[in-house]
């Protein structure tokens, strides 16, 4: 039983700090979105189209980074629920 604990709590300190390091990332990457936007909107050199096109990169680039976190997420409840049940043929 002290395994499935020991699994329990290693799976969970790996889910905090991917979450942490995930949300440290995608803080990032939202303050450089920020900032790379402001500089485009000033820009005379860029046509709108241009424009249009970098916007929807950022918005493909935040759906991947989303559909990422969520796969993430799913294997972890994966891992949890193999830690949570002990499996055949285990010793007490």
């Amino acid at each position: 039983m002290e395994q499935m604990q020991f699994c329990r709590q290693l799976v969970g300190f790996n889910r905090m700090a991917f979450e942490n390091t995930f949300n440290t990332v995608a803080n990032f990457q939202d303050q450089m979105e920020k900032i790379f936007s402001s500089a485009l909107q000033g820009a005379p050199w860029l046509p709108e189209d241009g424009k249009k096109a970098v916007d929807e990169f950022v918005k493909t680039f935040k759906q991947g980074r989303d559909d990422f976190k969520k796969i993430v997420e799913q294997s972890f409840e994966k891992i949890e629920s193999s830690c949570s049940t002990p499996s055949e043929g285990a010793s007490p």
